[in-house]
C-alpha cells in the first residue's frame, strides 16, 4: 500500500520543513514540495494528500501583485479547511492561514528576530497540540508581520510584540508564528543569506547576530525536543480526522 503523502507549500529554498522533515519521514509519510519561487503558476491537487503544510517566507501576506501565487495559497488553504484536511502554517503560512479564514497580516511596531517568550493562553494551555509548550516558553522567531484573527478560531499563545503567535481553527488547522523547525545549522543559514542581511541591519543591537547565536547554543537543544513532541501530536491527529469530503480538483 502506498505511503500517504504530504503537500508542503515552499516560498524561498533556505525555509524548508527543517526537523519536521526527518519526523514526518518516521512516521511513513512522503513529501511533495511545490517551490512557489520557481513555479508561480502552479495549483496542485489537494485529493491525493494527508495534510497540507505551508511555510516561511520573506515576502508579505498582502503582496499579491508581486507573488500571485499568495493567492492561489489562500484559495487552496481555504479548500484544504473546508474538506477538515490537516492543516499547519507556520510564519507566513499562519498568516495566509488567517487569511483564508478571513482575518487579516499588519506590520507589527517591533519586528521578532530571535529568541523570544511567547506565553500561552488559557486555550492553548489545554490545547491537544501545544500544551507541550511550558506556561511562558522560549522559541526562535523570525518575522515582521501580526495577524488579526476572525471569529471562530480558538487563540492559543501570544507574545509581547505579537498577539498572535499560535491559533486554531476547528480540529485540524493550526497556525504557528514562531518556527519550532529550526536547529543550528538553519538558523545560522538565516543569520547569512543575502535576503536577510538588510532586516539585520536596520535592527541592530535588536537583531545582533552574534547575539542570536550565543543564545543558540543555549537554547536550540531544548527547541529541538519540544518540536520532536509539538510536531508528534500534530501528526497523530491526522488519525482522528473524519472521512473528508472529496477536495474539489484544478
Amino acid at each position: 500500500m502506498p505511503r500517504p503523502k504530504i503537500l508542503v507549500f515552499q516560498h524561498v529554498p533556505y525555509e524548508p520543513l527543517g526537523t519536521l522533515d526527518p519526523l514526518l519521514k518516521e512516521s511513513g509519510f512522503r513529501i511533495r514540495y511545490v517551490n512557489f519561487s520557481r513555479q508561480p503558476e502552479l495549483r496542485p491537487e489537494l485529493d491525493k494528500y494527508a495534510a497540507l503544510i505551508v511555510l516561511g517566507g520573506p515576502m508579505n501576506a498582502d503582496e499579491i501583485d508581486r507573488y500571485p501565487n499568495l493567492r492561489t495559497e489562500v484559495e487552496i488553504i481555504r479548500e484544504a479547511v473546508a474538506g477538515d484536511m490537516s492543516v499547519l502554517g507556520i510564519c507566513l503560512g499562519a498568516q495566509l492561514l488567517a487569511k483564508a479564514l478571513g482575518g487579516s497580516v499588519q506590520r507589527n511596531p517591533t519586528p521578532e528576530i530571535g529568541w523570544y517568550d511567547v506565553e500561552l493562553t488559557a486555550a492553548g494551555e489545554t490545547d491537544a497540540v501545544l500544551s507541550t509548550f511550558a506556561a511562558t516558553q522560549r522559541v526562535f522567531q523570525w518575522h515582521e508581520d501580526g495577524m488579526r484573527l476572525p471569529a471562530g478560531t480558538t487563540h492559543l499563545a501570544r507574545s509581547a510584540a505579537s498577539e498572535v503567535q499560535a491559533f486554531r481553527h476547528g480540529e485540524h488547522a493550526y497556525g504557528f508564528q514562531f518556527h519550532l523547525e529550526v536547529d543550528r545549522s538553519l538558523i545560522e543559514r538565516w543569520l547569512t543569506v543575502p535576503d536577510n542581511q538588510l532586516l539585520l541591519r536596520d535592527e541592530g543591537a535588536r537583531a545582533d547576530p552574534d547575539a542570536i547565536r550565543r543564545e543558540t547554543e543555549a537554547s536550540v537543544e531544548a527547541l529541538q525536543a519540544l518540536s520532536r513532541r509539538t510536531f508528534s501530536r500534530w501528526i497523530d491527529r491526522f488519525e482522528l480526522s473524519p472521512r473528508r469530503r472529496h477536495l474539489p480538483s484544478r
